[in-house]
């Protein structure tokens, strides 16, 4: 006799609200995945991605293009608005199909495949550190010329280890993220009456930005009873230096990953 699934199995965060502190572009997808998990999900976006203070870094890299080999993407964001940048100058995604192309990690390989472009490589540890590692097994990066078009904040690890390695590396801005101006009334009232399951943190500015928008004491008296998670290892150490011991964090560090360690989680606990 056949087993019938139930509705928790179905949906197994039925019920669970689950704050999402994604820029709101991005936020979509993942209350799309959240809300077929049966979790009600709120989007409550800590950063906002805008254009970096100058063009003219980016610019002056679209137009010595020939001059590398290799481009490294380190987020979907970067890839949109290179590609955007390559739109602005009467550039088609497809003058990108000559160089060696690298994503840190499937969803930034995503944005590039989606544009009809090959993604050469995807290191098997989705961070910085190892696309260093992955680049040095593909080729001399003492003869290599690579382009990273990324966030204005980014980390410096990637760029001083692929220099230490012999790589001539040109850093361009390709966006910066900033603390979009936000309510936060609704939101402690959701918090203080303990509604809120899960926070997640999918990023270090999505951290930084929350907690600068609550005063310590606030904070502190908000997150109790309150579940966080964390989509990887850097976050999580932005976490623990702003105060907050992550409960769930993914084993892969993929918006996907992190929806199923919040389902482990609870299914474990109940």
């Amino acid at each position: 006799m056949m087993k019938t699934e139930t509705s928790h199995q179905r949906q197994p965060l039925l019920g669970r609200k689950i704050l999402i502190t994604r820029p709101r572009p991005q936020a979509q997808a993942f209350s799309q995945l959240l809300r077929s998990l049966g979790a009600e999900p709120i989007e409550f976006p800590t950063i906002q991605i805008v254009p970096p203070p100058s063009w003219e870094p980016l610019d002056r890299a679209i137009a010595a293009l020939s001059t590398y080999q290799w481009i490294i993407f380190t987020s979907a964001n970067g890839v949109q608005q290179f590609l955007a940048r390559l739109s602005f100058h009467g550039q088609s995604p497809q003058v990108l199909r000559d160089f060696h192309l690298c994503a840190i990690g499937p969803a930034t390989a995503a944005a590039l495949t989606g544009a009809g472009l090959q993604v050469e490589l995807v290191p098997e540890e989705y961070r910085a550190e190892a696309i260093c590692t992955a680049l040095q097994q593909k080729t001399d990066l003492s003869r290599t010329r690579i382009l990273l078009p990324r966030a204005l904040e980014a980390r410096a690890v990637l760029v001083e280890r692929l220099r230490e390695a012999g790589a001539t590396v040109d850093v361009v801005p390709a966006y910066r993220s900033i603390k979009p101006s936000v309510d936060t009334g609704s939101i402690k009232q959701m918090l203080r009456a303990g509604e809120i399951a899960v926070i997640t943190f999918t990023s270090s500015s999505t951290v930084r930005n929350f907690v600068s928008l609550f005063s310590e004491e606030d904070l502190s008296t908000l997150l109790q009873g309150v579940r966080t998670a964390s989509i990887g290892p850097i976050t999580t150490e932005t976490m623990r230096q702003m105060g907050i011991e992550p409960d769930i964090v993914a084993r892969e560090y993929t918006i996907p990953a992190l929806a199923q360690a919040i389902v482990d989680y609870f299914t474990r606990s109940s």
